[in-house]
């Protein structure tokens, strides 16, 4: 607890962070991650999880180990998330030449952890990338690219990471259009 000297106790669980976090900022995010958890039938009511926002420094690199390059991770014993450098007064995560809030990205990191409370880690581990990730970024309501930027790293065949989740994020999308939105069956089917 002394590399996270500060803490603040919210109802998505405790945030502890090297510097101070503005509280505006902190209330945004709880804000953003109770909304998404709303929209997807894997969580419950009161989600919680311990979170550690670092400045990417490094705890960062200490706790992420080899995800280093990440925005975040989550540990998947204790579900604790990790933030990369996150802003402590916009709440903003530079990610991978674009930006990320810190609620969606907190949201991206819970997802995670209610599909392995769903289908077991070891089944979880074995869906594939694109289903994991995708369906993340959707519940996260954000996406680390945008049409445009994919469609610019595409076209000149730059193999960006983030186009996995992008295109994750797109076809989960249009998976549960189709499925009339059962996550139940877009993570048991074979797509």
């Amino acid at each position: 607890m002394l590399a996270f000297p500060y803490s603040t106790e919210t109802e998505i669980g405790t945030i502890r962070s090297e510097r101070a976090l503005d509280p505006a900022m902190v209330r945004r995010s709880v804000a953003t991650v109770k909304e998404r958890m709303a929209s997807t039938p894997l969580a419950s009511a009161n989600e919680r999880r311990p979170i550690f926002v670092t400045d990417g420094g490094w705890r960062w690199h200490w706790l992420a180990n080899t995800s280093s390059g990440a925005l975040a991770i989550t540990r998947p014993l204790t579900d604790a998330v990790v933030v990369n450098a996150t802003d402590p007064v916009e709440g903003i995560i530079p990610a991978l030449g674009a930006k990320r809030s810190l609620g969606s990205v907190l949201a991206h990191e819970f997802t995670h952890g209610l599909i392995r409370r769903r289908f077991g880690i070891l089944k979880s581990q074995a869906f594939p990338t694109w289903k994991v990730e995708g369906y993340s970024d959707y519940v996260a309501g954000e996406s680390t690219l945008s049409d445009e930027q994919a469609a610019a790293l595409e076209r000149d065949g730059t193999d960006h990471p983030a186009l996995p989740y992008y295109h994750g994020r797109r076809r989960v999308a249009a998976i549960l259009v189709g499925n009339g939105g059962s996550v139940e069956q877009l993570f048991n089917a074979e797509n």
